[in-house]
């Protein structure tokens, strides 16, 4: 079972912020949007990760990774680099439209009071 936890806390990232999808525009719904805005920096840090690796700087236990993925990379990280910043897009998607609509109804019951 240790070597589900990773993507068990993936999963459950997911599972936390996708409630979240129903505030605004949605990021799955403008899904080359967020594509463009994850992808390149995910690209940035499997690079990082790889440079690391091969130079002994960190690694990864194979007792807590499921062993799939590129030589050196195991597949929780790369979809680490996909599922935290996808998180990161919902919750602020979400916050964003819940302020941007109290500040409008904040903004109407100053103009009825006036």
């Amino acid at each position: 079972m240790d070597r589900f936890h990773y993507l068990l806390v993936l999963g459950a990232c997911l599972l936390v912020t996708l409630p979240l999808e129903v505030f605004g525009a949605g990021v799955y719904r403008q899904a080359r949007r967020a594509a463009a805005a994850i992808l390149p920096i995910a690209a940035v840090f499997v690079v990082w990760d790889l440079i690391a690796i091969f130079a002994d700087v960190w690694g990864y236990n194979p007792r807590f990774v499921t062993g799939i993925g590129f030589p050196g990379v195991p597949i929780e990280e790369l979809l680490f680099f996909i599922v935290i910043p996808l998180c990161g897009l919902f919750t602020y998607n979400a916050v964003d439209t819940i302020l941007t609509y109290l500040k409008r109804r904040l903004r109407a019951r100053s103009a009825q009071s006036s």
